[in-house]
């Protein structure tokens, strides 16, 4: 018997409540597995990761839309932090030997900052910010320390919170943050590509070309250039077999562009209406922007200018005056544009269509391994019918099954010609779970429109699978391919 839709849910929450019955006896198995039974009701766990200065806290801040994690190089960056939907605003800190503690909220310059009182960052666990946000109702993002950071603690608990040796990671998701592709980066998302039946995937992992702005020392063309790079490096073969898909954002216009302030927006004109030729001057550097001098009687001073350096960088102070000296005067207009051209809406809509219509499926898949461990560690005769079935579960879910086959695709193990390796991909779930995704078509078509496709789909992959000319690992390719047409077909039933 299969298991498939969403139906996968509720046969691993029974897995998981009947090995709870089996190791009643053991209070850190039950703990442990009734900690992910209650994660199956939780928003999705979405870690942010990436090396120092990948630009994660100031990403977090524009998907969340307020300023609420530290951005600067304190002792904050350097431990795991927990950001999570609440009715009131409050920070726990949560130290490795003592109880945990409230600590007190203070605001600087706009953004949050939190004092953790005297403790040594080595001796907290984790910070767990809650504060009433609409972006975290659907998701609880997690900023974590930067990988390969000077600091070899800091790198270690990045690396023991995504990776840990002993266990599944507490994520179910994550968004890798790279300014350009180096070993160091290929590496962690091989670590975080388990090779478990069920973990073998680059399907909850989306990589992020961050900082996309500076590419092109600032230049208004810039963006432009990170997204031919994103787009390289999602038709790499190496990358391509480690995580979902690679979009270029530049998270401090993003974050910028969703928190603007009114004087901002007046210091910009102030800077718009000086000689076209000194402000381009100015803004050959980030040092010649802040520290040139201007006339009392035009522009603003150097203070505010290294401000504004700090909130928008040399391409959002570029943007931003350009577009006033167009006429926009609008300050709500510039803030719309900064976030459309930041490349946040395009990260948003892949978080949508790759991990919020997969939030079962991943959640499922965190729980099976959850309860993989407790059998791994904990073994007893009683268990055995158990083991059985996550293995059952694991082989006749079409879901892994999916995974598994989009992972061996992008590996280059099975050779397909390139028009139908994309399409199997789509088919497959590789540009999102909906019927729409899955076929190819405009979210709002009709469902004789989808159902045409389908039954078109499940034709021509059925052909592929019966032809003498297809080898052995194509058919079952196509056959695995023809069943996710059915299954889009049956949705449409239903």
């Amino acid at each position: 018997m299969s298991t498939s839709g969403p139906q996968l849910g509720s046969v691993v929450r029974v897995l998981l409540r009947r090995t709870i019955d089996v190791y009643r006896d053991s209070p850190q198995a039950v703990g442990w597995l009734q900690h992910n039974l209650d994660r199956f009701d939780e928003p999705l766990r979405v870690a942010i990761a990436g090396k120092v200065k990948a630009g994660k806290s100031t990403l977090l801040n524009a998907l969340v839309g307020e300023e609420i994690a530290p951005t600067d190089a304190g002792e904050c960056t350097r431990i795991v932090t927990w950001y999570q939907d609440a009715q009131v605003p409050k920070v726990t800190m949560f130290p490795r030997t003592a109880p945990p503690r409230q600590l007190t909220i203070s605001r600087t310059s706009g953004a949050l900052s939190f004092n953790l009182q005297g403790t040594p960052v080595e001796q907290v666990e984790k910070l767990e910010v809650q504060w009433p946000s609409q972006s975290l109702r659907t998701q609880t993002l997690i900023d974590t320390p930067g990988i390969a950071s000077l600091s070899k603690d800091t790198s270690a608990r990045a690396g023991a919170f995504l990776t840990p040796e002993d266990s599944p990671s507490q994520a179910d998701a994550v968004i890798y943050l790279m300014r350009h592709l180096h070993a160091t980066d290929v590496r962690f998302l091989e670590s975080f590509f388990d090779q478990g039946v069920a973990r073998a995937t680059p399907i909850n992992t989306i990589g992020v070309l961050s900082r996309a702005d500076e590419i092109g020392v600032g230049r208004l063309d810039a963006l432009s250039s990170a997204r031919r790079i994103a787009r390289r490096y999602r038709s790499d073969d190496k990358i391509r077999g480690l995580c979902q898909t690679v979009v270029a954002v530049a998270g401090l216009l993003a974050q910028t562009g969703r928190t603007m302030r009114q004087h901002e927006f007046a210091a910009l004109t102030a800077l718009a209406e000086l000689p076209r030729a000194d402000l381009d001057a100015m803004l050959l550097s980030v040092d010649r922007f802040s520290r040139t001098d201007l006339p009392d009687s035009s522009g603003p001073d150097s203070e505010t200018r290294a401000r504004l350096m700090e909130r928008f960088g040399l391409f959002g102070v570029r943007l931003s005056t350009t577009l006033i000296r167009q006429g926009m005067t609008d300050p709500s207009a510039i803030a719309s544009e900064l976030v459309k051209r930041s490349g946040l809406d395009e990260l948003r809509t892949v978080l949508g269509t790759q991990f919020s219509e997969r939030r079962d499926l991943l959640k499922a898949r965190s729980a099976l391994l959850a309860v993989d461990l407790v059998l791994t560690r904990e073994p007893r005769p009683a268990a055995a019918p158990l083991v059985a079935e996550v293995e059952r579960i694991l082989a006749g879910a079409h879901e892994f099954a999916e995974l598994r086959l989009l992972s061996t695709l992008r590996s280059g193990a099975v050779r397909l010609p390139t028009e139908a390796l994309q399409e199997a991909e789509r088919l497959l779930g590789g540009d999102g779970g909906s019927a729409t995704a899955r076929l190819g078509l405009e979210p709002d078509a009709g469902p004789d429109e989808l159902r045409a496709v389908a039954l078109d789909a499940v034709a021509r992959w059925q052909r592929r699978a019966e032809s003498p000319m297809s080898g052995r690992a194509v058919s079952d390719v196509a056959r695995l391919v023809v069943r996710s047409c059915e299954g889009v077909l049956a949705g449409l039933r239903g």
